[in-house]
């Protein structure tokens, strides 16, 4: 088991709970940011950012990256997200391993990538570009995934532990998305936590989805599955301490339920941890 530098337990930040977070400043270890709610020049989503980064650290997340595509990489989004970053200087900067747009159009969905040799080469030059222009490790998140590519010879965990040993990028592990993906798919969850390069690892996202029967759908609108739950504390047990965070998207809760979810991570966390060491 290894022992990392972490963040503690965190939120992502949604403009719900702005005015609840300055009045109460919960006990939050962190918030995670959506990049592109605050790349503009001003208004009321940067006004509280800027308030709320006086209290508490921030990550970024972004979600229109789109570094599998087959399209030139934007170089002005890339300028934009690193004049965030340098605005709010956040611990780590992170998006998602898929493709998200064709030549001209945003998709607005995160779409998984063929496992391939080819695949993994065009993805880590992009990758490259990108943490030369943020002067920073790019963290890749695994995404939820309801097909897979008959062209690929690897498995996204595999190839997730490929790409960090050609960039040097860093992994923001989805426990609630490989759970989907693991039953959509029908393969075993923690064969492809075990095949990560656990170093590599920066972040842990929580999240809900919908239950579906034969197939399950990653929506961010429920709270935890308790199968998620299990997985999370199996995950910890292994990684040791890691930075956490619980993601929700929609049908909005009370912050104290959030906060409530955020109580049960940590105890969870305890628990795993406490039982690594006395096997240790």
């Amino acid at each position: 088991m290894s022992m990392r530098n972490t963040l503690g337990f965190g939120l992502g930040l949604r403009s719900e709970y702005y005015q609840q977070i300055l009045e109460q400043r919960p006990a939050v270890d962190w918030f995670e940011i959506i990049s592109e709610n605050y790349m503009v020049e001003g208004g009321k989503a940067l006004y509280f950012l800027d308030a709320i980064k006086e209290h508490y650290p921030l990550v970024m997340h972004g979600v229109s990256l789109s570094i599998g595509g087959s399209h030139t990489l934007d170089i002005d989004y890339l300028r934009q997200l690193r004049k965030l970053a340098d605005r709010i200087q956040p611990h780590w900067i992170s998006d998602h391993l898929c493709w998200s747009r064709g030549n001209a159009h945003q998709l607005h969905d995160l779409l998984p990538l063929p496992f391939t040799e080819e695949s993994l080469q065009h993805v880590a030059a992009r990758v490259r570009t990108v943490q030369d222009i943020l002067e920073r490790p790019l963290a890749l998140e695994n995404v939820s995934a309801y097909l897979q590519w008959k062209t690929s010879c690897m498995s996204e965990s595999q190839f997730l532990a490929e790409l960090c040993q050609l960039t040097g990028c860093e992994l923001l592990l989805d426990v609630n998305n490989v759970y989907v993906s693991s039953r959509n798919q029908g393969f075993d969850p923690w064969q492809f936590i075990m095949e990560l390069p656990h170093e590599r690892i920066r972040q842990i996202h929580l999240a809900g989805h919908s239950d579906y029967g034969q197939y399950l759908i990653d929506t961010h609108d429920a709270p935890i599955a308790d199968t998620v739950w299990a997985l999370y504390g199996k995950t910890l047990g292994q990684l040791g301490a890691t930075a956490t965070l619980i993601e929700r998207d929609d049908h909005f809760p009370s912050l104290d339920e959030l906060l409530a979810e955020l109580k049960q991570a940590r105890a969870l966390a305890d628990d795993a941890l406490n039982r690594a060491e006395s096997c240790s």
